[in-house]
């Protein structure tokens, strides 16, 4: 019998596929993804209202969200009844989901100087994948976020199936916070899933 479950295998491989920025998450399930700006969890991007007194910080991470089938292999000759379960690599496929970072300060005095962050805020969330060449949109998510803290995240869902090595994509991204402005990102992502499908024959052969 199979079972459908997400989850990404922690693979060498897989970071040079799944370049600019992989980050490795400490929860296999969540599985890589790719952060703009490149950095750490507070890297962002930034931008300041023209007055100088308002600033608004921004960081999108794309997560991939590869998906699988499992199957069921026999296990070691000397023990012929021990099954086991590993990827199906015919049912490899990705479901991409969207989280989004957000920083909000406020100039108490001078301008871009002695900033605060506090208060609740609108956001307005928004992601649009497509075909590396910019010609087709193959997916978008735009979620607004009301009476939201200073600084926040949200993980939105992308609710599409793309399929595997069905080229390259860029991914281009928004935060707003209305009466601020609006900061924008952009990255690519490869769909390729050969990483996946060599990890799965190294499986296969293993007898355990």
């Amino acid at each position: 019998m199979k079972r459908t479950r997400t989850a990404a295998l922690a693979l060498a491989a897989a970071a040079a596929a799944l370049a600019p920025v992989l980050v490795q998450q400490a929860t296999a399930a969540e599985g890589p993804y790719l952060q703009d700006p490149a950095g750490g969890e507070k890297s962002m991007k930034s931008m300041w209202t023209e007055d100088e007194m308002h600033k608004v910080e921004g960081q999108l991470r794309f997560h991939p969200g590869v998906q699988y089938k499992t199957v069921t292999r026999p296990g070691h000759p000397a023990a012929p009844d021990h099954e086991r379960r590993s990827g199906d690599p015919d049912t490899l496929a990705w479901e991409p989901s969207y989280e989004f970072a957000w920083s909000v300060s406020d100039s108490t005095v001078l301008k871009k100087a002695v900033t605060v962050k506090e208060g609740t805020h609108p956001i307005v969330v928004h992601a649009v994948l497509r075909r590396a060449n910019g010609s087709s949109k193959v997916a978008e998510v735009r979620k607004e976020l009301q009476d939201r803290p200073a600084t926040g995240r949200e993980k939105v869902a992308g609710g599409r199936r793309i399929a595997c090595d069905t080229g390259e994509y860029t991914v281009e991204w928004s935060v707003t916070r209305s009466g601020y402005g609006t900061l924008t990102g952009s990255l690519r992502w490869d769909s390729s899933c050969e990483q996946y499908r060599t990890a799965f024959a190294r499986d296969h052969g293993k007898q355990r």
